[in-house]
């Protein structure tokens, strides 16, 4: 198992680059994909003449590189439009493992992948990546984006929809659309690929299902809009090797993986949080893949790791026998309510008063 220790890891990762400015957002969209195309390269998949070997961190162009699930169009490229900072070049990949490894090869400086959706809740294979792929990573920023959908089809096509194209994720979210007209599926790599192969290849009485600019993007004659079942949000999460200072509205992570199975050991750990008053937004567990039975626990609170309150619970959840490791302290998504208000603000004042009355 990589990237564990009988502390938390990386905590040297935050810092620097506070204040990172952030590219301008675009308008493309898409859904939580889990692979899609290939990077971009020249004519003939073959890279354009010049081209040096690539340096740490360095597209072809010198440039810091953002790695995303592509292809173009979809959601997650929206995301890390979002996400990038400037100077960043955004580079597609064609799966999740490919994107996550570039960051923690250190090939390119950061990665975007969706971390949760609304309805269907965590993405599992994103997140054991990160849990058990990775030593390096850190969670640096997070986007969370309302997804809708359009039905696309042929612009010649003219005969009755009888099936759809899209990501298991479109399929599901449309998923009353799609059974009141009887209609069969088949599953794309993702939303926007569902588009780029119905263009490059029509069939006859067949539509696509993704983003509205997606189908756009390729050509195709959009012919009904929300086909969702209710609105929904997908989630995204920026990768790098480091972290923010605290900005004030911040969210860490944390895995641990109890070292033996005994009662009551999540819950000691899980105690060093509530007795300091933190909320928890986040519990996950994930199975290790080695023994049967055996599982870590993915963590996420309010708060920056360089809060006191924080310090102290993780400064307690090291006393207790299990692995522990730091996935990151981020800035919330703008759009996130303000945090669980907490109680006890005079007990420094209090304390000190006590102290007072102690003789020198």
């Amino acid at each position: 198992m990589r990237g564990w220790a009988g502390e938390v890891r990386g905590l040297g990762a935050c810092g620097g680059g506070a204040g990172a400015k952030r590219a301008d957002s675009g308008g493309v969209g898409g859904a939580p994909e889990l692979a899609a195309a290939a990077p971009r390269w020249g004519r003939f998949g073959l890279p354009p003449s010049g081209t040096r070997r690539l340096g740490r961190h360095e597209t072809i162009s010198g440039v810091p590189v953002l790695t995303y699930l592509g292809p173009e169009g979809t959601f997650t490229h929206q995301a890390a439009q979002d996400l990038a900072r400037a100077g960043e070049d955004l580079v597609p990949r064609g799966s999740v493992p490919e994107v996550v490894q570039s960051v923690e090869s250190g090939d390119a400086q950061a990665g975007v992948v969706a971390f949760e959706n609304s309805l269907e809740g965590p993405v599992p294979a994103n997140l054991d990546e990160l849990l058990l792929g990775t030593e390096r990573c850190v969670i640096a920023g997070e986007r969370v984006l309302t997804v809708s959908f359009t039905l696309f089809r042929a612009s010649d096509d003219q005969s009755p929809l009888r099936g759809v194209s899209s990501h298991p994720f479109g399929l599901a979210q449309c998923s009353r659309f799609i059974a009141d007209r009887g209609l069969q599926t088949r599953r794309a790599l993702s939303t926007a690929g569902a588009c780029r192969e119905l263009a490059r290849s029509p069939c006859c009485g067949w539509g696509a299902i993704g983003p509205a600019l997606a189908g756009d993007l390729y050509g195709l004659r959009r012919e009904a809009d929300q086909l969702e079942n209710e609105r929904a949000a997908t989630r995204f999460v920026v990768l790098r090797t480091s972290c923010l200072p605290p900005t004030g509205k911040d969210r860490s992570a944390f895995s641990f993986r109890p070292s033996h199975d005994e009662p009551g050991s999540l819950v000691r750990l899980l105690e060093q949080f509530s007795l300091r008053d933190i909320n928890l937004t986040a519990i996950k567990s994930r199975p290790t893949k080695e023994l049967l039975g055996e599982y870590i626990f993915y963590i996420e609170c309010e708060g920056h790791i360089a809060d006191e309150r924080l310090r102290d619970a993780v400064t307690g959840t090291l006393r207790f026998r299990s692995k522990s490791r730091f996935l990151g302290s981020f800035p919330e998504d703008p759009g996130r309510p303000p945090h669980h208000e907490r109680g006890g603000a005079d007990v420094p004042r209090a304390y000190r008063q006590m102290l007072a009355k102690v003789s020198p």
